[in-house]
């Protein structure tokens, strides 16, 4: 699997991406079936597998339960071999979450990540939007406290997982990256996308298969939604959390065919 820039950065990511919220939350997920978190034997191997493949992208963030407190020790000593991403501003405690777009606990989350993940630096940050995209972006002072963390050497990129189209838009236009909805049965944000490989930023897709069901009798749902986002040049890398090994496989083998490695 061969990696590509990261919009402008220079970050090289691959264009799959390793999620990691059923690593640690299985409490108010939206997921079709119920699942079991995996001990860390099964995250260890699931972890290598992913590497093995080609992958070197991993997605986490505060608001999934413990995955960076696990992530930590599951990465130690392979931090050159990953580039980690993590998020900003929504706590889940007690089954509820609730949002800070402050820039005090901006820098407090980042400092915590920082050390629940074992490492000195996080490759890429995102604002996790509550949906009001445009207010977090133009009022609050998460974005501002990013670009100072950023500077000091605590980060080396930063944008918004958005909600909304004209989140998205601002959120390419004041940051490096963006994080988007865009499958085969919502197409609504495909401005996001067309944006972003205009002005070289970074761009990952969120909610990659929730299509799948609208595929015809025969075809791979999978195939299908690999070959329907990465036909979008804006796309930087897909994020898919799957801790199914055999899904992993399927999901590498599905963008390789599509990018031809």
């Amino acid at each position: 699997m061969q990696t590509r820039l990261f919009g402008s950065t220079d970050i090289a990511v691959s264009p799959l991406g390793l999620g990691t919220v059923k690593l640690g939350r299985d409490q108010g997920v939206k997921y079709p079936q119920a699942f079991t978190i995996p001990d860390d034997h099964a995250a260890s191997e699931l972890i290598n597998l992913a590497k093995d493949l080609g992958i070197n992208l991993i997605d986490t963030a505060p608001a999934y339960g413990n995955s960076e407190q696990r992530l930590g020790p599951l990465l130690k000593g392979q931090r050159n071999d990953w580039v980690i991403c993590s998020k900003v501003g929504e706590e889940f405690d007690n089954g509820e979450s609730r949002f800070d777009f402050s820039s005090k606990h901006t820098r407090y989350s980042i400092e915590r990540s920082l050390k629940r993940l074992n490492t000195d630096w996080i490759d890429i940050v995102l604002v996790h939007s509550d949906g009001n995209d445009e207010d977090i972006i133009q009022h609050c002072d998460a974005l501002a406290e990013l670009e100072k963390l950023k500077d000091q050497g605590l980060i080396r990129a930063f944008g918004v997982s958005t909600k909304t189209v004209k989140g998205g838009l601002l959120a390419a236009q004041k940051t490096d990256a963006v994080m988007a909805t865009y499958n085969l049965s919502y197409q609504d944000e495909q401005p996001v996308i067309d944006y972003c490989h205009s002005q070289q930023k970074g761009l990952l897709i969120k909610k990659a298969f929730a299509s799948g069901h609208i595929c015809k009798e025969g075809e791979d749902p999978v195939q299908k939604s690999m070959d329907f986002i990465f036909s979008q040049p804006g796309v930087s890398s897909a994020i898919v959390g799957t801790i199914n090994p055999q899904h992993l496989i399927a999901n590498v083998a599905a963008v390789n065919k599509v990018l031809g490695d």
